[in-house]
C-alpha cells in the first residue's frame, strides 16, 4: 500500500508525493520547499525525483531536492519505450507518452490488492483536458492519450496542472447539451468555489467527459462534422479549438 499527497507548487502545478514503508519519491517537483516541508512532516526517506518531462515547471525542485537529500534524479528520455523503474518499494510502469514534448512519459503505478492503480500523466493527460501539442504532431499525442485511455478503468489520474474548469468550460463549447460533461463543469465550479483541488479523476471518468479522449466518439463527429476524419483528424481539430479558447 502507498499513500499519494498532493502539493501545489509555483501558479497552478501539482507535485506528488508517493509514499510507503516509510519511503518516498516525488514527481514533479517545481519548487522544492513544499516536498522538504512535507517530508519533515512525515518522516520519510526520499529515495529519487522522477519528472514526467524535462520542462522547468516540473522540474525546478530537481537540483536542490537532490543535493539536501541525497536522492536520485530521474529525467525522462526521447525513445519513448516503455520500461520498468524500481525505487525501493516502488515498481512504476515509465509509459512513453511524447506529444506534449518529445520527452514527455507517465509513470504507472499498477492495482494491488485493495488499492487501484495510479497514473502521473504529467501535462499529457490533464482533468478534462490535454496538454499543447508543442511538438506539432497531434498523431503521437492521439497515440499518447490511447495509450493511457486503455489502463483500467479505476486507475486513478493525477495530473500536473489544475486546469479543470477551464478545460470543462471548453467542452460545453464543443458539445453543448452534453449532459455528462455540464454535470463535470459543475463539479468543477463546486470545487473551485470551495478552494478543493481537481484530483484524482479516474480513467473512467476521463473516458467519459474529457473531449480529447473521445476522438471516435460518433456524437462528437457530427458536431464537428468530421463524419469521414480519422481519428487523429478529430483530436487534432479539438486541440485547435482549445488552443483559441
Amino acid at each position: 500500500m502507498h499513500t499519494v499527497l498532493t502539493l501545489g507548487t509555483l501558479a497552478d502545478n501539482y507535485t506528488y508525493v508517493v509514499e510507503s514503508q516509510g519511503e518516498a519519491v516525488v514527481i514533479d517537483p517545481g519548487e522544492a520547499s513544499p516536498v522538504l516541508r512535507t517530508l519533515e512532516s512525515s518522516g520519510a526517506s526520499l529515495l529519487a525525483v522522477l519528472c514526467t518531462h524535462g520542462h522547468f515547471d516540473h522540474t525546478g525542485g530537481n537540483e536542490e531536492l537532490s543535493r539536501r537529500t541525497g536522492c536520485e534524479v530521474l529525467l525522462p528520455d526521447t525513445s519513448g519505450a516503455d520500461r520498468m523503474v524500481a525505487v525501493g518499494p516502488f515498481e512504476f510502469t515509465v509509459l512513453g507518452t511524447p506529444g506534449h514534448s518529445a520527452d514527455s512519459v507517465c509513470f504507472y503505478l499498477p492495482k494491488t490488492d485493495g488499492q487501484p492503480g495510479d497514473v502521473f500523466t504529467g501535462d499529457t493527460l490533464f482533468c478534462g483536458g490535454c496538454g499543447r501539442v508543442f511538438t506539432r504532431s497531434p498523431e503521437a499525442m492521439w497515440a499518447s492519450l490511447r495509450k493511457l485511455a486503455v489502463l483500467p478503468p479505476d486507475t486513478r489520474v493525477f495530473c500536473g496542472h489544475d486546469y479543470t474548469l477551464e478545460n470543462y468550460e471548453f467542452a460545453v463549447t464543443v458539445e453543448p447539451g452534453n449532459p455528462v460533461v455540464e454535470a463535470r463543469l459543475e463539479e468543477a465550479r463546486r470545487l473551485a468555489a470551495d478552494g478543493s483541488i481537481t484530483v484524482p479523476s479516474t480513467i473512467a471518468a476521463e473516458r467519459d467527459t474529457n473531449v480529447f479522449l473521445r476522438a471516435g466518439d460518433p456524437k462528437l463527429r457530427r458536431v464537428l462534422g468530421m463524419e469521414q476524419a480519422t481519428d487523429a483528424e478529430v483530436f487534432a481539430e479539438v486541440r485547435r479549438r482549445k488552443d483559441r479558447f
